[in-house]
């Protein structure tokens, strides 16, 4: 028996000598093929990239299609600002969204979306005031340095949703209590949207609030309390919606459109709108030829985009749009569903409902089944403040679905579990007991 030990004792530690371990070149295969297939890019991943990608494209074209007559008409030259500029901020979007792709959740410490909130609430104090903030059709939304705008109420939206994920995340139990649930949450938030509809801005605001209420419903909130919250939010923008003039002028347009369809009516925009909707038809008119653009149309490359998108390819332009937001919302909601812990799934939940709210409500108010809000279509409309905004928000979202980082937050000691630290034990004494038994059977 010792000699046939013996015997087989030497093909064991031949085989250790010549890789410093008892592995053979099929077995190292054989590992190496399960390691590279866990950090190969989730279908999440890959969607959300390619969607992305694909309606940066498309805006680029629809910008150029809808702002390049009116610019030469009106101004002269090539007609190209609009679209060179949506190109810059697409590209510091891009950017942004990479390194976030690599390091989102580690960049995005709770100290440094504490500075952020604080800076949002400033920025927001700020543009305000006369001299800083520009005026531009009665609102006071931006800062503006020559050619390049920006708008504060955009940063702000990101810096509320990452800062109620990490409130969600840190006190689960608080879901049980309404005024524990939403009190901390509204504290911050209802300040926020009060300064957002001064300026005045509606449609940023109800973005905000459908927001917070999908992460709230996310959390685990029971659906009572979700249905008093939406009915206490009802009455405050029903309030909103009515207090200024120019707003009860939207809500009686929408009601009756066609009663104030002239051009200086509140209705003008939006009936336009529609009437580009119908001249398009199934297949629409033809890339660049759209009429309403041009002539009748007010700023057809931000709010309204989708009506000129509608005209010139049609129905099936339109369908392509919302499949491509489909894309996003399947990515999104499937990277919350395998994020590694309770703040990777809310703030996945809290970036997808941002996108999704925004675009539902600007092709609502485009097809006339929502008033006119003044929110820009996601990643297609020229908006650079909200384009790059968004485009940062996907790379905390690529961040999340990365296999990497879900393997390390797996694998962290601060927030593994008490059943895996055991498991861990176990096999390192039952490594130690086969190591032992070995050399015995040597010696």
């Amino acid at each position: 028996m010792a000699r046939a030990a013996a015997a087989r004792s030497p093909g064991r530690t031949g085989e250790r000598g010549a890789s410093g371990a008892n592995t053979s070149p099929a077995r190292t295969r054989r590992r190496s093929r399960p390691a590279a297939r866990r950090l190969a890019p989730p279908l999440e991943h890959r969607i959300l990239t390619t969607a992305t990608l694909c309606l940066l494209a498309f805006g680029a074209v629809m910008v150029y299609s809808a702002s390049s007559p009116l610019g030469v008409l009106s101004r002269g030259g090539s007609g190209t600002g609009q679209f060179v500029r949506y190109l810059v901020f697409g590209a510091v979007g891009l950017a942004a969204m990479h390194v976030l792709a690599r390091r989102g959740l580690e960049i995005f410490t709770p100290r440094l979306v504490t500075v952020l909130l604080l800076g949002s609430f400033a920025l927001l104090l700020l543009v305000l005031v006369p001299g800083f903030g520009v005026a531009v059709y009665g609102a006071r939304r931006w800062f503006s340095a020559g050619p390049i705008q920006f708008q504060p109420s955009e940063l702000m939206k990101l810096a509320l949703v990452l800062y109620a994920a990490r409130y969600l995340a840190d006190h689960p139990k608080r879901m049980r209590s309404f005024r524990q649930a939403v009190a901390p949450i509204a504290v911050v938030a209802g300040p926020a949207c009060l300064l957002i509809v001064v300026e005045p801005d509606l449609g940023t605001t109800l973005v905000v609030a459908f927001t917070m209420a999908a992460l709230l419903i996310a959390a685990g909130m029971p659906m009572r309390y979700v249905a008093a919250l939406a009915g206490i939010v009802a009455v405050c923008v029903i309030l909103l919606a009515t207090a200024q003039p120019y707003q009860r002028a939207r809500l009686t347009s929408f009601l009756h459109p066609w009663a104030t369809a002239a051009k200086s009516g509140p209705s003008y925009q939006a009936v336009q709108g529609q009437i580009a909707l119908g001249s398009g038809g199934l297949f629409g008119v033809g890339l660049g030829r759209s009429v309403q653009k041009i002539f009748y149309l007010p700023e057809a490359q931000t709010d309204f985009i989708l009506a000129v998108i509608g005209e010139e390819l049609g129905v099936l332009g339109i369908f392509g749009v919302v499949c491509l937001y489909g894309m996003v919302a399947y990515a999104g909601l499937r990277t919350a569903r395998r994020a590694a812990d309770r703040y990777a799934k809310l703030l996945a939940t809290g970036l997808t409902s941002l996108i999704l709210c925004q675009g539902i409500l600007n092709i609502f108010v485009v097809l006339g089944l929502a008033p006119l809000t003044g929110v820009p279509l996601p990643f297609i409309s020229y908006a650079p403040t909200n384009l790059c905004v968004l485009l940062a928000g996907v790379g905390l979202l690529l961040n999340i679905a990365r296999p990497g980082t879900r393997l390390k937050a797996v694998r962290n000691p601060g927030v593994d579990s008490a059943a895996d630290r055991d498991r861990r034990r176990r096999d390192r004494r039952a490594r130690r007991a086969r190591a032992g038994g070995g050399r015995r059977a040597a010696g």
